[in-house]
């Protein structure tokens, strides 16, 4: 697949385009790399350094990439952190230029908004376009458990309530989801879960929970579960291989005791995890 990646970038450490891109290349797909942000490292360190590049910057990238007549060959578009609203709508007229060249072209939004413990992190005017603007025009998704209580205003307090809370995300909109980092009160205190819901059902991966604490890590999940599902047309195969990788990829990182996700030195985890879980339908 050629997929387009619009999302935030580092120079040092490995989030947004910068954990997303590899996974996919190392697949074998094709990445056409858009950065909404150029910084020096993550904003989980407290201070960076560098630009939120302007919508009209966005713009002007993909116009070029539409003029080399390469737009009916995408197979996707990819996002995550935005920087601010105007860069979302920037993101959402690239996603209607690729369907309009290729109707056939998914839209996977993972909806940078927060988390558990955390709060909203996001500039003021994000975390109501991801909900209003980008979560309809969707075709998957890819928010956390914070996200997907904001996203759909249900709290979630049991896995039953977390595949209600889906089923209305839905019905929004997005054919598939992917509910990352879940914890109700069904998850064992030494695991942590994953949620994927499509037209075939829902599906939960429990993995145990690593003593470690990265950013990054939902990035590459995002990218792998969207090209998972794009080349198995399956919720369940996917969220099996992206959740096997990532799990794969934090636990080299959690030996290492590294403060970034060895996304390069443990890349033989997005080809063959050495560890395969199987999803339960739930």
């Amino acid at each position: 697949m050629n997929i387009l990646s619009i999302q935030s970038h580092v120079a040092y450490g490995h989030v947004g385009n910068a954990s997303a891109a590899f996974p996919m290349q190392r697949l074998g797909h094709e990445v056409w790399a858009i950065n909404t942000v150029q910084f020096s490292n993550h904003t989980g360190y407290g201070a960076w350094r560098g630009p939120v590049f302007p919508a009209e910057a966005i713009r002007e990238v993909v116009t070029g990439v539409e003029e080399r007549g390469v737009l009916p060959s995408c197979g996707g578009v990819l996002s995550g952190y935005m920087g601010d609203a105007a860069i979302g709508e920037a993101i959402l007229d690239a996603v209607g230029r690729v369907r309009a060249a290729n109707p056939e072209a998914l839209y996977c939004c993972d909806p940078v908004i927060g988390d558990v413990g955390r709060g909203v992190f996001v500039r003021p005017g994000i975390p109501e376009f991801m909900r209003d603007r980008a979560l309809p025009a969707a075709d998957v998704v890819t928010p956390n458990q914070f996200e997907l209580e904001y996203l759909t205003g249900v709290t979630i307090g049991s896995l039953g309530a977390a595949v209600a809370a889906v089923d209305a995300l839905r019905a929004r909109g997005p054919r598939a989801a992917l509910v990352t980092s879940l914890r109700t009160p069904e998850t064992p205190e030494d695991a942590i879960d994953l949620l994927a819901v499509d037209g075939e059902g829902a599906f939960r991966l429990r993995t145990p929970l690593l003593p470690l604490s990265v950013n990054g890590a939902g990035d590459a999940i995002a990218a792998l579960f969207f090209v998972h599902l794009s080349t198995t047309g399956s919720a369940a195969q996917a969220l099996s291989l992206a959740g096997s990788s990532v799990y794969g990829l934090l636990k080299a990182t959690a030996e290492a005791g590294s403060r970034e996700i060895l996304t390069i030195a443990a890349q033989d985890e997005f080809v063959r995890p050495s560890r395969l879980f199987q999803p339960e339908r739930v």
